[in-house]
């Protein structure tokens, strides 16, 4: 290893004031342009300085109101605009999500991620999830629920029943974002972490690669994370699952935006960027196959989405992530 490597610009002084560090998007990028082996053995420092090496967080991701989205998210299935086969189905009813609590905790998951396809959750809608979360607790899980924007007061809501975390992602960088979405600004997701943080509720938040961005994109994203205050708790990155009918899926026509190395330095540079944090590999882990998940761990993801399906998409089943972290001598956390 070279020791100019360990010289790279790194955390910069807030201008303000406000925050002991930030990052640059230039110093996640000098990240992102390190030799592989010297970025890996960076992220395997800093990961084994906050976290056990060999545990992995599992999480189990349950759909509770699918598809109807009034949304134009270029990547999703559930938008009610495109024509992806995901049929609207009503709101779970709490038999049904008590269930799926037990499964998931019966097969070695310690959170339960419940997701609903809203712009924003109505109070209407919210009562009925509050009792979810009180029940997904009752069951001795940790509770999280993505349900799209907040309304003043509904995070603590949702942090008086009982929630742990929730899920809110920027999705990709402020310059990429309007390419993605045009129903929502940056902006708005920015108001709902905000009202979760000041909730008290832990936050959930990542992005998603492989929709075309650059890397200096992806850099900047990473920087978005990494200079919220604090960082979240949580980041699940995600590689983008090409679902026929999405925009997205008929611009890449089916050929991957990002290599699979590639993917890896994104989870290597959210170790280095934010130490503390959880970084989760989420949807897309099925594409990556076996040897790819594997050099993620390597590089500091320290948890999985768990179960065969994520909210529409496919996902590697139970059995198979268990002979995987068993092969490469992982254990739950």
């Amino acid at each position: 290893m070279t020791g100019d490597a360990l010289t790279l610009p790194g955390p910069h002084a807030a201008r303000d004031g406000s925050r002991g560090a930030r990052w640059t998007v230039e110093a996640v990028e000098a990240l992102f342009d390190l030799p592989f082996p010297e970025l890996i053995w960076r992220a395997q420092g800093v990961h084994r300085a906050h976290h056990a090496p060999d545990r992995v967080q599992l999480s189990t991701l349950l759909s509770i109101k699918t598809g109807g989205c009034p949304e134009d998210c270029g990547y999703c299935p559930q938008a009610a605009r495109y024509h992806t086969g995901v049929g609207e189905q009503a709101l779970l009813d709490l038999d049904a999500v008590r269930d799926a609590a037990r499964a998931a905790k019966d097969a070695g998951a310690t959170r339960l991620c419940m997701g609903a396809a809203w712009r924003g959750p109505k109070q209407r809608d919210l009562d009925p999830v509050l009792a979810m979360v009180r029940e997904v607790k009752a069951q001795g899980l940790e509770a999280c629920c993505t349900l799209g924007m907040l309304k003043e007061g509904q995070a603590e809501q949702l942090r008086d029943a009982g929630l742990d975390y929730y899920n809110h992602n920027l999705d990709t960088s402020p310059e990429f974002y309007g390419e993605i979405v045009t129903t929502r600004d940056y902006q708005d997701r920015l108001e709902t972490l905000e009202r979760v943080r000041r909730a008290g509720i832990l936050v959930c938040c990542g992005g998603i690669v492989g929709m075309g961005e650059s890397r200096r994109q992806r850099a900047a994203l990473v920087a978005q994370l990494a200079n919220l205050d604090p960082p979240p708790e949580s980041v699940p990155i995600n590689h983008l699952v090409q679902v026929e009918g999405t925009p997205l899926a008929a611009a890449l026509g089916g050929k991957a935006a990002i290599d699979p190395l590639e993917f890896v330095r994104t989870i290597a540079v959210a170790r280095i960027t934010m130490p503390a944090s959880t970084v989760r590999l989420s949807a897309g882990r099925r594409e990556l196959g076996e040897a790819v998940q594997a050099l993620c761990f390597t590089a500091g993801a320290n948890s999985i989405f768990y179960g065969d399906k994520l909210l529409t998409t496919g996902n590697p089943d139970v059995e198979a992530d268990r002979a995987l972290l068993g092969r490469l001598g992982l254990a739950p956390a």
